[in-house]
């Protein structure tokens, strides 16, 4: 028996003023079978059931990229985007079939993970998303990846001045990085701030809302890349995590 993913008409119509059509439900419902098949090799994730891999990792992947209840405009076009530390792949793979104009890049660091996922998008027909193995503290010195992104898309990784110097450093000018978090408060805003200042951001929006199943509180931050990073950002690997810009 098959484990069917909900298909929630609904509540994408009200949350996001948006519906995945048949081949964008398929593609979802296939993605849930290859994770819950890769599951039995590697610790992808401990989101199996149906429901809550709906609004866990599809729904909430889609909510970051949709600020005010509207997709981010450039992803509609042809925007170029990366998901740092995709893991399994979100939020990058849900992103990259609901965008199928966007170019998605798909970073992690560890080699198994990478596998799974290129073997996921040829199962999937993405032709719109390919995979890098790297560190992201690495790649943005990388003249192919610094500079070079419209939106850059983090998930579950480290603190948040963290997420900014893994993110920044990889947009154009004008770029947006959207950084998923769980719990967030009023200090954090702070030292975010500075943080970003450093890099060459600023703070465009923080948007709290509630998950449409369980109501568990979220958060998404935006910032915007307004003037070029030093080029001594990012620092060396480890750097940002052991001591993160205050």
């Amino acid at each position: 028996m098959t484990n069917l993913l909900p298909e929630m008409a609904e509540i994408w119509q009200q949350t996001l003023n948006w519906q995945p059509n048949a081949q964008q439900q398929q593609q979802f419902q296939h993605l849930y079978e290859l994770i819950l098949r890769g599951n039995q090799q590697l610790n992808l994730t401990r989101i199996t059931d149906p429901q809550e891999f709906w609004e866990k990792h599809l729904w909430d992947s889609l909510r970051g990229i949709a600020p005010n209840g509207q997709f981010i405009p450039s992803l509609l076009e042809n925007a170029s985007a990366i998901d740092i530390g995709t893991g399994a792949g979100f939020p990058g793979i849900p992103v990259a079939i609901t965008m199928p104009n966007c170019q998605m890049t798909l970073l992690d660091s560890t080699r198994k993970k990478i596998n799974f996922i290129d073997e996921s998008l040829t199962q999937l027909n993405l032709s719109n998303a390919k995979t890098f193995i790297g560190r992201v503290e690495e790649i943005g010195h990388y003249p192919q990846h610094r500079k070079r992104y419209d939106v850059a898309l983090i998930r579950a990784v480290s603190n948040a001045s963290v997420c900014a110097e893994y993110t920044l450093p990889l947009l154009k000018q004008g770029g947006l990085a959207v950084i998923y978090r769980g719990n967030w408060t009023e200090d954090e805003t702070k030292s975010l701030q500075n943080a970003v200042n450093q890099l060459g951001g600023l703070i465009e929006s923080l948007e709290q809302f509630t998950t449409p199943l369980t109501n568990s509180i979220r958060h998404c931050l935006y910032l915007r890349k307004v003037v070029n990073t030093p080029a001594s950002f990012p620092r060396a690997v480890g750097i940002p995590t052991q001591n993160p810009l205050l």
